[in-house]
């Protein structure tokens, strides 16, 4: 008897040239409803489900595979007697493949103001059932889900390696899809009844499905396992590696927060000019510049010494002037939205540094949920990257900011929210300068920011990404020649640090808003 393969899918591609790699092996198909036809548009001879089990599709097509000659043939164990014993008295043939894919219920979903009718009806019942059991039944049947695993399951067959470990990987992508596919249906449903009971959008269940991109060496220390799943072309699962060694947990920790912290300037084609260094999360350099390549140098002279082994991101394109800087220091990372073929080749001469193509497209494909987990649990909220809202900024104090203050303000601002918490940045004409961050209290941060500046301080401004508590920042700001801050405010001691500025003659700027960063 020739071995059975059952074929019902709702996305066709690679259907065609899978069906006649089967039938090449030696396979009788069976088919249902629109794959049947498919099938048989292109020539290839097929058996519709209808004709196989002697039962016409019925209800419209809900009813056509829930069939005892269909789960008889998927999941009959060939090594259990009293299972053949069934199968030979109700003629049933075993069914060695089966490959299906489900009714296009989250692309169906995805319009908000969809029909409720229509959601239901593009809820798949007999093909669930038939992927769960011939997942079960894997010790026994192949079981396909996507199209991506077609190519590869044929050069098994052809070579006769479909052995108990492929089934079984078969098998769990399978239990993975009809997971993810009743997760999305359960999702939907609960949010449709919440908002008709409290008339507002509710809070939607949070459903993960991002395929696993990489195996990780390690996470943040060798002795912790690491993966990355990523969307395919959505934020950095869109990123191009031209060069280097493999990605490490912390590289793609440091990459996202350089990316984050470059693009308050723009990214790609328009964007001002503007690179930056970071190290362990935290910008130890940033800067503006005429082009690509004098911003970067720029950012590097903010630190060097910090920027050793850092990542480094651009918004622009790197060109050879830029690569030149770039091999002048020990990096870890470069990524950009594009590297020159002169950069490249440059760039080539360092081996192990890592380069990341990420265009900007990627970037606005990705999501705007930020999540962190915690133990048993996922936090879920919104990125913190809109635009300055500059219109809701006050004065505050009685002298106002010269318009050079201002300018260096709105770079302080925009350098602060990428800093950890408790941060503060000082910097000037569109350099930082000095950067203090994560400490317990705000003046410890101030002093490591002011250290850090030294008497680059004089002049420059300072920035707080949350509100001062006492004046005591605001006086050894003064003390290292600071002339203009600018914090969120919101203190019940804000008028101390006001009074502060008023005394020493020094500007400040609320913005109304803060910036935590944990």
């Amino acid at each position: 008897m020739a071995p059975t393969a059952l074929l019902s899918v709702s996305q066709k591609e690679g259907l065609v040239p899978l069906a006649q790699g089967l039938l090449e092996a030696g396979y009788r198909l069976i088919s249902s409803g629109g794959t049947a036809a498919a099938l048989q548009a292109a020539g290839v001879p097929v058996t519709k489900v209808a004709e196989y089990t002697g039962a016409p599709e019925i209800l419209g097509g809900r009813v056509k595979t829930l069939h005892p000659r269909i789960h008889g043939g998927i999941l009959a164990r060939r090594q259990e007697p009293g299972h053949q014993a069934d199968l030979e008295a109700q003629q049933i043939d075993p069914i060695d493949v089966v490959v299906v894919n489900l009714y296009p219920f989250r692309e169906t979903v995805a319009d908000p103001a969809v029909d409720f009718e229509l959601a239901i009806e593009n809820i798949d019942i007999g093909g669930p059932a038939m992927l769960r059991a011939a997942a079960k039944n894997h010790a026994d049947v192949a079981v396909l889900t996507a199209p991506s695993q077609y190519g590869p399951f044929l050069e098994a067959l052809q070579a006769g390696q479909l052995d108990l470990q492929l089934r079984r990987s078969l098998a769990l992508a399978a239990f993975q899809h009809t997971a993810a596919y009743d997760a999305a249906i359960s999702g939907w449903l609960a949010s449709r009844l919440e908002a008709a009971a409290s008339g507002e959008p509710p809070a939607a269940p949070l459903r993960l499905e991002l395929p696993a991109r990489q195996a990780l060496r390690y996470g943040e220390n060798p002795h912790q396992g690491a993966s990355w799943h990523s969307a395919e072309a959505a934020g950095w699962g869109g990123a191009i590696q031209l060069q280097g060694k493999e990605l490490s947990y912390n590289n793609l920790i440091d990459l996202d927060a350089a990316l984050a912290t470059v693009r308050e300037f723009g990214y790609g084609p328009g964007a001002q000019p503007a690179a930056v260094v970071v190290k362990h999360t935290n910008p130890c350099g940033l800067a503006t510049g005429d082009d690509g390549a004098h911003a970067l140098g720029r950012a590097l002279d903010a630190d060097r010494v910090s920027a050793f082994g850092g990542i480094v991101a651009l918004n622009g394109v790197v060109d050879q002037a830029s690569a030149e800087q770039l091999c002048g220091l020990f990096l870890e990372c470069v990524v950009a939205p594009q590297f020159t073929a002169e950069a490249r080749l440059k760039l080539a001469a360092k081996p192990n540094l890592r380069l990341l193509e990420l265009a900007p497209e990627a970037i606005a494909h990705a999501p705007r949920q930020q999540l962190r987990s915690l133990l048993g649990g996922v936090l879920v909220q919104e990125l913190d990257d809109q635009p300055v809202q500059e219109q809701s900024w006050q004065v505050v104090s009685e002298r106002q900011p010269t318009a050079q203050e201002l300018e260096d303000l709105r770079f302080a601002w925009k350098l602060v929210r990428h800093v950890r918490s408790n941060a503060i940045a000082v910097a000037r004409a569109g350099q930082s300068l000095g950067v203090g961050a994560g400490q317990m209290n705000r003046v410890g941060s101030a002093k490591l920011a002011l250290e850090a500046a030294a008497e680059r301080a004089r002049g420059a401004v300072l920035a707080s990404d949350g509100f001062f508590p006492f004046d005591d920042s605001v006086r050894l700001a003064a003390s290292h020649g600071i002339t203009a801050l600018i914090q969120p405010g919101g203190s019940l001691r804000d008028g101390d640090s006001i009074a502060a500025c008023n005394e020493l003659g020094l500007a400040m700027v609320c913005t109304g808003r803060r910036h935590f960063l944990h």
